[in-house]
């Protein structure tokens, strides 16, 4: 894709990402959240915290199917950062709406509710990959070390599906879809790392 295009195509994903916040807005002026409007925003920043979170650890196995598809690795970076943006919203809401902003309720919730304390984790996790996002910190840490900090995110993924499956109620399996999708991208790289690791270790055969 020409980079013109990809240029066009960043701001227009840019806003397009904005859109469930504005939609949440929009209906808490509106009053139409439902009869819950605090659990109608949780789930919300919620959801789309999860959904971004998938998109970004699509990206490099979407590439890697094509090298027409390079261009996408420019999204990895926008995708990532909205996932913390959400995931961020989602924690405002619980810290402000909940809460309170009562620091002895909060570290009470952490120790007795498994959801709130794995939700937490993952959003610790992502907070050092939202600040080393920018080109400066790949210089800064070297590829390497930037790399393997970043593989944090697979276990934000995880963390992130395990809050929602211990979130909903005993037989609920609405989580199952993000469920079988990040196994899907996880399995994805092992297979790739494999198949790369043999690729790069065989042995020619003698002419």
């Amino acid at each position: 894709m020409p980079a013109r295009a990809v240029t066009i195509l960043k701001v227009v994903v840019w806003f397009a990402c904005l859109m469930p916040l504005a939609l949440i807005v929009c209906q808490a002026v509106t009053n139409t959240l439902g009869p819950d409007p605090t659990a109608a925003i949780t789930h919300a920043t919620g959801f789309w915290a999860l959904r971004f979170l998938l998109l970004t650890l699509a990206v490099t196995p979407l590439r890697r199917l094509s090298k027409s598809l390079a261009w996408l690795i420019r999204f990895r970076k926008m995708f990532g950062n909205y996932a913390f943006f959400y995931a961020s919203l989602h924690l405002l809401t619980y810290i402000w709406l909940y809460s309170a902003f009562s620091v002895p309720t909060m570290l009470a919730d952490i120790e007795k509710r498994r959801f709130i304390t794995v939700g937490f984790a993952a959003w610790l996790l992502m907070l050092p990959l939202a600040l080393t996002s920018a080109a400066w910190a790949i210089r800064k840490l070297g590829g390497k070390r930037w790399q393997l900090l970043h593989r944090l995110i697979y276990v934000c993924g995880i963390l992130a599906v395990i809050h929602y499956w211990w979130i909903v109620k005993p037989g609920d399996r609405s989580p199952m879809n993000v469920t079988i999708i990040l196994a899907v991208l996880l399995l994805a790289r092992v297979i790739w790392s494999v198949w790369h690791a043999r690729k790069h270790t065989s042995v020619p055969a003698a002419a």
